[in-house]
């Protein structure tokens, strides 16, 4: 399993597009079985209008636009989880993540 630390993270849902704030945010890819799954657990997020809207329906398909502190940039698609009550989420991937490079340094 390999991870990284997230600087930013931009979602988007149809027409609508959000930029979350957040205290921490990482990145995980785990390769088990010929299988590249991977998720983003984020914490301390403020906005309360954001993750209610998410709690209350079952359209939790988004695409991500992460950037990780070293300033790589990737790209997915996945299914937000909201956890309101302790300000965090979980992105569960889909498909592929564009701009993983396996065993790349993390500072690039």
């Amino acid at each position: 399993m390999e991870s990284y630390d997230l600087a930013s993270l931009r979602m988007t849902q149809n027409e609508k597009a959000w930029t979350i704030l957040f205290d921490s945010a990482k990145l995980m890819v785990m390769d088990e079985y010929g299988t590249r799954s991977w998720f983003i657990d984020v914490e301390g997020i403020p906005d309360e209008e954001l993750l209610s809207r998410f709690a209350n329906t079952v359209d939790i398909d988004v695409a991500v636009e992460a950037v990780t502190i070293g300033g790589r940039s990737l790209q997915g698609s996945g299914y937000f989880h909201p956890n309101p009550k302790h300000k965090a989420a979980a992105v569960r991937g889909h498909g592929e993540l564009a701009g993983y490079v396996p065993g790349a340094p993390r500072s690039s």
